[in-house]
C-alpha cells in the first residue's frame, strides 16, 4: 500500500463508496452482468493499482439493454415530479459522500482534491436544478386556424440515453446528462472512460442504493465498462435514440457518423482551443488569475482550459512578465495535498503528447519562455508529472491550431482594434469557450455581438475555464454543437409532439382544403 493511500485515507473513501479495496484483485461488475476481461485502474498520482473492473462483452451488453428497456417501461409512467424526488434523494446521497467521492476523483484522475470536491458539487447542483425542472417540462399552446380546434405541443421521454464520458470529468459530465435524462423519464446506459472506471462504479453504487430504497429497478441507471469497442455497442444500436459523447474531435466525428447512419441523435461535447483576449483596458491582476488557473487547472486537461492568450502589443511585455512570474509560484505534486496547485497528467501517453507539442512549437518558430519538462524523483514516481509551459507563438502554427490536452499556454500578439484579436481567436476549428479581459464597454459588447466570439461560451472579465450549471454548456464548429446542463438543454433528452384536438362535429381540413364525400 502506497504512502499516499495511507496518509490521505483512500481505502476508507473506497469502502464508503462500495468500491473494492486497493490491490485486492477483485473485479467489480457492471449491473452484475459483466463477464468480460479485466480492466485495471492505475492512479497517475503514484502509479499504484487502485482496482480492477470487469469489461462488458456483447452478451453482457444485451442483458444490460434488456434491463434498461424493462426499467424504462416503468420509469416513464412515473409523473415527472416523482422522478424529480428520486433525483433529489440521489443529490442528498452525494452530499453525504461528497468527501470520499471527491477523494476518489482526485486519486484516480489526478486533479486536485479541491477540484474533485468541486466536481461532486457540480453533481449536487445539477440534481437541485433537475428537481426544480421536473415541475417545468412545459410545452406550448397555439391557436389553431380551424374553428373548434385546440393545438398544443408536449414532450415525452426518448427511451434509453447512451452516455460516453471522458476521464477529465469522470463523474460530473455523467451527472449533467443523467439528472436531466432521469427527470425527463429516460433511463441511462453509461460507458465511463476506461482510464477512470472506478469513479463509474462508485456513482452506480450510489444510484442503485437510491433505487432500492424506492423499490425501483436498477436498470434506470446502467454501467458498461471497456474500451471504444464497448462504446460502439451503443453508437450502432437503434435502441439508443440519443448518444451523448464527450471527448476528442476525432472521437466525436466517429460517433456522429455512426449515430447519424441510423438516424439517431447525438449530443457532442468535443475539443476546445480556448483563448483569452487581453486588451489595453484589461485589469492585469484579474487577467493573471484567470489565465493561470485556466491554463494549469486540472493540469490543462479541461475542455475549457485556456490554450491561447491573445495580448495587445501595447501591454504585451507587461502581461508576459506577470504571467511568467506567476508560473514561478506554482507548486506541482500530489493533488491530494492541498498545498499543491498542479497534479499529474492522466498517464504517460499524455506526457508524450505534451513533449511532442513543446518540440513542435519550437520547430515551427516559437520560443519557450517557461520551459516545460517531465518531473522525476521522489513524489513523481508515476512519470505523469510535468511542468506547465509557456511559448510565444503564432496562431497559424499547426500545433497552435490543435488542442493539446496538457498545461501548454501559447502567447499571441495582436495590434490595432479588438476586431483583430477576435479574428485570431475565431481562427481555429474549435468553438467552445472564450473570454475577453477589458474594462472598455464597447470592446466587451463587440466581443459578445454576432460579429464577435464564435464560441458557445463567451465571458467578460473571467477566464475560459469553469462553468455554472445554470447555463447551457457546449460549443460550436468542431466542438460539436451540443448543449448540456442548464437553460433548456433538457429538451434534447425528450421527443417533441404536436397535438391537435377537434371538439366539434365537423372535420375541416387545414389550409381550407375541400374534400367532400
Amino acid at each position: 500500500m502506497s504512502k499516499i493511500v495511507q496518509e490521505f485515507g483512500i481505502q476508507e473513501a473506497l469502502k464508503k463508496l462500495g468500491v473494492e479495496a486497493i490491490n485486492n484483485g477483485t473485479s467489480t461488475g457492471s449491473n452484475n452482468f459483466s463477464s468480460g476481461g479485466e480492466l485495471s485502474s492505475y492512479s497517475p498520482v503514484d502509479g499504484a493499482l487502485i482496482g480492477k473492473v470487469r469489461t462488458t462483452s456483447k452478451e453482457d451488453y444485451e442483458k444490460v439493454m434488456e434491463a434498461a428497456n424493462n426499467a424504462f417501461k416503468i420509469w416513464r409512467t412515473k409523473p415527472a415530479p416523482q422522478r424529480g424526488e428520486i433525483v433529489r434523494q440521489f443529490g442528498d446521497k452525494l452530499r453525504e459522500l461528497k468527501e470520499p467521492l471527491g477523494k476518489l476523483v482526485s486519486y484516480e484522475m489526478g486533479k486536485s482534491y479541491q477540484e474533485g470536491l468541486g466536481e461532486v458539487q457540480e453533481m449536487i447542483d445539477i440534481c437541485d436544478f433537475a428537481v426544480g425542472l421536473s415541475r417545468q417540462l412545459h410545452g406550448l399552446t397555439m391557436h389553431s386556424e380551424r374553428p373548434g380546434h385546440r393545438m398544443y405541443e408536449q414532450y415525452h421521454p426518448l427511451g434509453v440515453v447512451g452516455i460516453i464520458s471522458a476521464f477529465n470529468f469522470p463523474v460530473a459530465v455523467w451527472a449533467w446528462n443523467t439528472a436531466l435524462a432521469w427527470i425527463s423519464g429516460d433511463v441511462c446506459v453509461w460507458k465511463p472512460s476506461e482510464k477512470t472506471p472506478l469513479c463509474g462504479v462508485a456513482c452506480q453504487n450510489i444510484a442503485v442504493a437510491v433505487f432500492k430504497e424506492n423499490n425501483l429497478p436498477e436498470g434506470i441507471s446502467c454501467l458498461i465498462n471497456g474500451d471504444y469497442t464497448v462504446g460502439e455497442f451503443m453508437t450502432h444500436d437503434k435502441r439508443v435514440p440519443l448518444v451523448s459523447a464527450t471527448g476528442s474531435i476525432r472521437m466525436g466525428k466517429i460517433v456522429a457518423q455512426a449515430v447519424a447512419a441510423r438516424l439517431g441523435k447525438s449530443l457532442l461535447e468535443l475539443g476546445g482551443n480556448n483563448a483569452i483576449i487581453v486588451t489595453p483596458d484589461a485589469d492585469i491582476k484579474m487577467t493573471v488569475i484567470g489565465a493561470v488557473f485556466g491554463a494549469v487547472g486540472t493540469a490543462g486537461q479541461r475542455c475549457t482550459s485556456t490554450r491561447r492568450l491573445i495580448i495587445h502589443d501595447a501591454i504585451y511585455d507587461k502581461v508576459k512578465e506577470a504571467i511568467v512570474t506567476a508560473y514561478k509560484q506554482l507548486r506541482i505534486g500530489n493533488p491530494l495535498d492541498q498545498k499543491n496547485h498542479v497534479g499529474p497528467l492522466i498517464d504517460t501517453d499524455a506526457v508524450s503528447m505534451y513533449q511532442k507539442a513543446l518540440k513542435k512549437v519550437v520547430e515551427e518558430g516559437g520560443k519557450l519562455i517557461v520551459e516545460g519538462g517531465v518531473l522525476e524523483g521522489a513524489g513523481y514516481e508515476s512519470g505523469c508529472y510535468v511542468k506547465p509551459a509557456i511559448a510565444e507563438a503564432n496562431n497559424n502554427f499547426e500545433i497552435v491550431q490543435h488542442e493539446t490536452f496538457a498545461p501548454v499556454l501559447y502567447l499571441l500578439k495582436y495590434s490595432g482594434d479588438v476586431e483583430n484579436a477576435i479574428a485570431i481567436q475565431n481562427g481555429v476549428v474549435q468553438g467552445l469557450s472564450s473570454a475577453i479581459m477589458t474594462n472598455n464597454l464597447r470592446e466587451a459588447e463587440r466581443f459578445l455581438s454576432a460579429q464577435g466570439s464564435d464560441c458557445g461560451i463567451a465571458n467578460v472579465n473571467i477566464g475560459t475555464s469553469g462553468a455554472e450549471i445554470g447555463g447551457a454548456f457546449g460549443g460550436e464548429k468542431e466542438t460539436g454543437g451540443g448543449r448540456e446542463s442548464g437553460s433548456d438543454a433538457w429538451k434534447i433528452y425528450m421527443r417533441r409532439q404536436t397535438n391537435t384536438i377537434n371538439y366539434t362535429t365537423d372535420l375541416p381540413l387545414a389550409q381550407g382544403i375541400k374534400f367532400d364525400l
